[in-house]
């Protein structure tokens, strides 16, 4: 039996790179009621929450943070001060190899070193094709393409079934 791994739609997407719908709350929805978790990039700003990698984009509720599947990332001290007093998944990086979660689990950069506890970051970056991506030596993959890895997972499971 093929171990189950979870997938993580890097700022909400699932089928790939798209400057105009990452980290928008609607895409988000989407890839949580698909089955996915979702990676978020959170600034908070004068006790407003917003979204979005580079700048504060769309401004979403404490509500909508709460949900269970999304794993956040700090853009700015105040989002890290305010997750730190939460029981939300949460963790800051920079251009860091491993960083701990909140919740106890690695999140790798592409290329590093896994474990079972490890957060395999954009597989994409260095191995386009996503070859390498079924080795299963990790607790989850944060990807632009979770879709396409969990058809490849699918078929690798049926592939392994039949032997």
């Amino acid at each position: 039996m093929v171990k189950i791994i979870k997938l993580i739609a890097h700022r909400g997407l699932y089928n790939g790179p798209d400057k105009t719908l990452e980290n928008r709350p609607d895409q988000i929805i989407d890839a949580l009621e698909l089955g996915f978790d979702a990676e978020i990039d959170l600034w908070v700003l004068k006790d407003r929450f917003f979204l979005g990698h580079d700048v504060p984009q769309y401004e979403v509720s404490q509500q909508f943070l709460e949900q269970p599947e999304l794993w956040i990332h700090a853009k700015n001290l105040d989002a890290l001060y305010w997750l730190s007093t939460t029981k939300l998944k949460y963790f800051w990086h920079q251009n860091d190899d491993r960083v701990i979660t909140s919740n106890g689990y690695i999140w790798t950069y592409p290329d590093k070193e896994l474990t079972d506890r490890s957060i395999r970051l954009m597989p994409e970056w260095n191995d386009p094709n996503l070859n390498t991506v079924l080795d299963y030596s990790c607790y989850a993959i944060c990807s632009d393409f979770v879709d396409r890895i969990k058809n490849l997972m699918i078929q690798d499971q049926l592939e392994k079934s039949e032997i």
